[in-house]
């Protein structure tokens, strides 16, 4: 007899698992609540991140023209 492959493993696997969920709702509604979280936090860190990403290219932005103005300042010669 062969050991059964992955596919058939992951079938069983999640065969059990729906299974389960039958029998006890309560896991099934975890189960849900769990998942939806972490897409609501996915969410929001990538709202941060882009938040952060634009902050960075403003404060460049912003450094470069103060450098630019900078560099066209006269610097007076110093006393002999």
């Amino acid at each position: 007899m062969m050991n059964p492959g992955p596919v058939e493993e992951a079938g069983k696997v999640a065969t059990g698992f729906f299974d389960a969920m039958k029998t006890q709702p309560l896991a099934l509604a975890l189960a849900v609540m769990n998942i939806g979280l972490m897409l609501i936090f996915w969410i929001v860190i990538e709202r941060l991140n882009t938040t952060a990403i634009n902050r960075e290219k403003i404060a460049h932005e912003e450094q470069m023209q103060i450098r630019e103005l900078l560099s066209k300042c006269v610097v007076p010669s110093a006393p002999k």
